[in-house]
């Protein structure tokens, strides 16, 4: 382990003679503290601290950074209150110290929610200062190295929180170098053969490689020398972690990743980085389709750099990367390079507000997040982004992962761009809202005022933001549907002792609250809608029989149903009601209210029931489209279900689904087909019997 000497020698090669005083003095703080304490492996616990410090030196961190590294565990484990350190290190040490602290396990109900926890309060401790997850990845970067004493199981479980969040984490921040180490240290722990396994078979390989990287090597050095241009060329190493998950997940072997060499080269400008693409595809063939400019567009967490697939020698592929010293140290220290720049116009800035503004995405996400798990979930799929870059109409650049729709484009523009989209155009061309979008198209949204976000949307967006603002929707939505679903039934149950929802006192509902044991009113009413309570029996609480007034037996005013659309109203698929049918419904606890024709057979034994049964009645107004199933017998003949589907489509109707099943010389056909009413159903049905092969057609009622 470095010691406080070395340390006190990093640092006098970047701050001043004064900061580095500070810092030396917090170490002193931090040992006095410590004293006594001992790390598992035996060492005293102030090794600890100041080896999270030594690591940010290396970054080049500010003064306040590294004293909240060196104290970062005086207040959790030592008799140091937050007070005392704010009087003698400053507020800005003593919050980064607190941020730190404040991210410690706690006790949860399951490991699951702890990890989600604790990830939750990182990205309200980062939106404060980044400085405080720095320190963090720090902490648990040394942690990693020091794995070994920890019993077996404890070690896999933080190899996997480590490979899981804070990995991906330091991905995200652009921090390359702590994120190979994370992933080569966590690999080892979780999977020790694997690991053993793939690193002595790259050992063998790399001895056959040697020659072959020289020789590239060689030839690229001798082609920039000659042309004039300054750069240092160096081969990659292929990290075992992503060897194994290549092998894993693209099932590819480990001796076709062994036939790819990789290649580095870094120059001091950005227009020498164009010139040496020039150069390198002037001396080997490039592989169409595999050239990739992160300069001109550079990705999320800032990383810019130009790659591009070569054919080389012997038809070996040769993969390059060219950047300038600057983008280097960026793709390597990611956010902490800001350190090494301090603050300025350029990409290192630039860097800094791209964090920043993820870190503000994930405080969006947190307040719509219905709790950890949900919000975790969410950031994971933002952790692992394969970026693809599409345009708005005016041009602004719009970075999504791959896979994302039209949907995560609208979201990503504006919520509420998101909320009320209907239909996109890519290049000019109308497309499904469901299709993936791909590097270099222009989108635009088609909005319209009053629309809302469609449920059967979480089926395809990829993007974090577009999922949680469609749950959060949806969220809102249906408890604002339960609850007035509730009061209808409510007032409908009401209304069989003489009374009604208007007429409830507030006396009423305060003794209702207490014989529920419910915290508000409008829960009950919510739990009524989604059938989790039984209006009659609330309404039976809610009015003393002595207060009930007389009523006539079939008074019940029936609940109108006037949209296809709501969350907690559902049409059963046994019988398919349509407008016009005669209707009844039921509460179905987690459904809501399930709404059945009235001849419908599922109703034997619910339909005289008062507390059961509701009756209802189509709105004048009703609007929508309602799936119906209709069986067909028709002749076997090739291009009927064509022609079928055609007489359908003419008649403004869409086909949900289709079956078919011979019989002799006939066809059974089965269709389910959204109609709007009775009368638009009788007139699909008058079209389809004109057909000559059709030799009958009726609606299936159960």
């Amino acid at each position: 382990m470095e010691g406080v000497s070395s340390l006190e020698q990093k640092l006098s090669t970047y701050l001043p003679a004064s900061q580095v005083r500070r810092v030396l003095r917090a170490f002193d703080y931090a040992k006095a503290g410590h004293e006594g304490q001992l790390r598992q492996s035996g060492d005293p616990y102030i090794s600890h601290p100041l080896a999270v410090t030594h690591i940010l030196a290396d970054m080049h961190m500010d003064s306040e950074g590294l004293m909240a590294a060196l104290l970062h565990d005086v207040i959790e484990d030592t008799e140091v209150t937050r007070p005392q350190l704010n009087r003698r290190f400053g507020k800005t040490v003593s919050d980064l110290v607190d941020g730190v602290s404040k991210l410690t396990e706690i006790e949860f109900s399951s490991r699951a929610e702890q990890q989600a926890e604790n990830f939750q309060k990182m990205a309200l401790a980062m939106s404060r200062d980044i400085r405080v997850v720095l320190v963090k990845l720090a902490d648990r970067l040394h942690n990693m190295r020091t794995l070994g004493v920890l019993p077996p199981e404890k070690r896999r479980r933080v190899a996997r929180e480590t490979l899981e969040i804070y990995s991906p984490l330091a991905q995200r921040l652009g921090m390359n170098d702590m994120r190979v180490e994370f992933e080569e240290l966590g690999f080892a722990a979780l999977h020790p053969l694997r690991h053993r396994r793939i690193r002595e078979a790259l050992r063998n390989a790399r001895g056959r490689r040697l020659g072959v990287v020289a020789e590239i090597q060689e030839a690229l050095e001798n082609r920039l020398q000659s042309e004039g241009i300054v750069a240092s060329v160096t081969g990659r190493e292929k990290h075992l972690w992503s060897i194994y998950q290549k092998m894993k997940l693209k099932k590819r072997s480990f001796k076709s990743l062994m036939d790819v060499f990789a290649f580095r080269i870094v120059v001091d400008s950005v227009d020498a980085c164009y010139r040496v693409l020039g150069v390198v595809h002037n001396l080997y063939k490039p592989v169409t389709g595999e050239f990739k400019d992160y300069i001109a567009i550079p990705k999320a967490n800032g990383y810019q750099s130009l790659h591009t697939v070569l054919v080389g020698m012997h038809g070996v592929p040769i993969e390059v990367q060219i950047r300038t010293r600057e983008m280097d140290d960026l793709a390597n220290y990611g956010i902490a390079s800001h350190w090494f720049y301090k603050r300025g116009p350029g990409p290192i800035a630039g860097n800094q507000s791209r964090a920043n503004r993820w870190v503000k995405g994930l405080l969006e996400l947190q307040r719509q997040a219905g709790n950890s798990l949900e919000f975790i979930e969410h950031v994971k799929t933002d952790l692992f982004p394969d970026e693809v870059y599409v345009f708005t109409p005016d041009g602004k650049i719009i970075e999504l992962p791959s896979g994302a729709t039209p949907v995560d484009f609208a979201y990503a523009v504006h919520t509420h761009v998101g909320d009320t989209c209907v239909g996109c155009e890519i290049n000019g061309q109308l497309s499904p809202l469901s299709q993936a979008l791909v590097s270099g198209q222009r989108v635009r949204i088609v909005t319209a005022p009053g629309a809302q976000p469609n449920p059967s949307w979480l089926d395809f967006v990829v993007t974090a933001k577009a999922r949680s603002a469609i749950r959060h929707f949806l969220k809102y939505q249906q408890h604002d549907e339960s609850v007035e679903l509730g009061k209808r039934l409510l007032d409908q149950a009401l209304s069989r002792f003489g009374t009604g929802y208007r007429q409830i006192r507030k006396s009423q509902i305060r003794h209702l609250l207490k014989e529920t044991g419910a915290k508000t009113f409008e829960g009950v009413l919510q739990q009524i809608g989604i059938g989790s309570r039984v209006a009659y029996a609330v309404a039976n609480i809610l009015i003393p029989v002595a207060d009930r007034g007389k009523v006539a037996p079939n008074l019940d005013s029936p609940i109108l149903i006037d949209n296809s659309q709501g969350l907690v109203i559902s049409f059963a698929r046994c019988c398919y009601p349509l407008p016009g049918d005669p209707i009844l419904g039921h509460i179905s606890p987690g459904r809501g209210l399930v709404i059945h024709r009235d001849s419908c057979k599922n109703l034997t034994g619910i339909r005289d029931s008062r507390e059961k049964s509701l009756p209802l009645q189509w709105s004048p107004t009703v609007k929508g489209e309602f799936p119906v199933e209709l069986k067909l017998v028709v002749a076997s003949e090739r291009g009927i279900i064509a022609t079928l589907a055609s007489r359908i489509a003419e008649q403004d109707a869409t086909i949900e689904r289709i079956n078919v099943g011979d019989r002799d010389a006939a066809s059974m056909v089965n269709i389910v087909l959204a109609a709007r009413s009775r009368v638009h159903l009788a007139n699909i049905m008058r079209r389809i019997r004109t057909l000559k092969p059709v030799r009958s057609v009726q609606r299936v009622k159960n």
